[in-house]
C-alpha cells in the first residue's frame, strides 16, 4: 500500500510540474515577455522553482531568453509542434504576399527564416522568375552565421546572448565562412548599422544573398526576411539595390505585425 501512495504522489507532483509549466508558457505568452520574478510572482510560487520550469522549457525550445537581462519569450518550438498556432498563422499569413511581391520585383527567390538556437528555419518562401531556380528552403534549417537571415537575427540579441548561442568556434562551409565569433561580432554591428546583412558564398558556392530584419508589435526582432540568388546574378554590386527591396518588404511585413517604428 506504501509503494501505491509513493507512486500516486510522484504521479501527481509531475502532473503539477507539467501544469506549472503550461502556465508559464501562458504567462509568457500573455505578457509577451517576462522574466523569472515576474513568472514567478503570476504563479505563486519561489523563483527557485520557476528557474528550473524555465530551464526545461528553454531547452526544449518552448521558451527563448531575450538577453543578459532574464526577459524569456515564447520559442518557435511552439510552433513547429501546433502549425495551426496563431503565432505561425499571423507571420506566415502576413508574410507569404510580400515574399511574392519581392520575388518579382527582385527576380530572385525570397525566404522569411525564424532563429532557433544557433541556426534558422525557413518557413515562408517565394521563388523568383529566373530562369535557374535555386531548391525549396521552407523548413530547411541552417547555420545562422553562413546566412544572411541568421546575421540579421543574430544582429538582433546582446552579444554576449549571441556568443552563448553561437559558442566557441563557427563551421567553416566554404572558404568564405566566418569562423572567428570576433569576426562575427564586428560584421553583426555592421548589420546593426546599416539594417541588413549579406553572404558571398558563405553557406554554398555560388550562393549569395541578403536580408533585412522583421519586427513584431514591440520592435523586437523576430525574423528576417532574404533575397538569395546564384552568384553571377545576385553580385555583391547588386547588394545595395537588392538590400533595398528587401527593407521596404520587411517594413511591410512589421507594419502588418503593429510595428509603428
Amino acid at each position: 500500500m506504501a509503494t501505491r501512495d509513493g507512486d500516486d504522489n510522484g504521479r501527481t507532483a509531475a502532473v503539477q510540474s507539467v501544469d506549472r509549466a503550461l502556465l508559464v508558457m501562458e504567462i509568457i505568452a500573455k505578457l509577451g515577455q517576462a522574466g523569472v520574478t515576474e513568472i514567478a510572482a503570476e504563479l505563486g510560487v519561489h523563483k527557485s522553482t520557476v528557474s528550473r520550469l524555465v530551464a526545461v522549457l528553454e531547452s526544449r525550445g518552448y521558451v527563448e531568453q531575450l538577453s543578459e537581462r532574464g526577459k524569456y519569450r515564447l520559442g518557435f518550438s511552439i510552433v513547429r509542434l501546433a502549425g495551426s498556432t496563431s503565432a505561425q498563422v499571423d507571420l506566415v499569413g502576413q508574410s507569404q504576399g510580400a515574399c511574392n511581391e519581392l520575388a518579382i520585383t527582385s527576380g530572385e527567390t525570397t525566404n522569411l527564416a525564424v532563429l532557433d538556437g544557433n541556426r534558422i528555419i525557413n518557413i515562408v518562401e517565394a521563388m523568383g522568375p529566373g530562369s535557374i531556380a535555386l531548391r525549396s528552403w521552407v523548413g530547411q534549417s541552417c547555420p545562422a552565421h553562413a546566412t544572411s537571415s541568421g546575421k540579421v537575427l543574430l544582429a538582433g540579441l546582446e552579444p554576449s546572448e549571441m556568443r552563448k548561442r553561437v559558442g566557441a568556434k563557427l563551421e567553416a562551409f566554404t572558404d568564405n565562412t566566418l569562423t572567428k565569433v570576433a569576426d562575427l561580432a564586428a560584421e553583426l554591428v555592421e548589420v546593426r548599422n546599416n539594417g541588413w546583412a549579406s553572404v558571398r558564398e558563405e553557406l554554398e558556392i555560388g550562393l549569395n544573398a541578403v536580408a533585412a530584419p522583421v519586427y513584431d508589435s514591440n520592435g523586437a526582432i523576430i525574423a528576417a526576411l532574404s533575397v538569395s540568388g546564384p552568384a553571377y546574378r545576385l553580385a555583391p554590386d547588386g547588394f545595395a539595390r537588392a538590400a533595398e527591396l528587401t527593407i521596404a518588404s520587411a517594413a511591410d511585413i512589421s507594419r502588418r505585425l503593429g510595428y509603428l517604428g
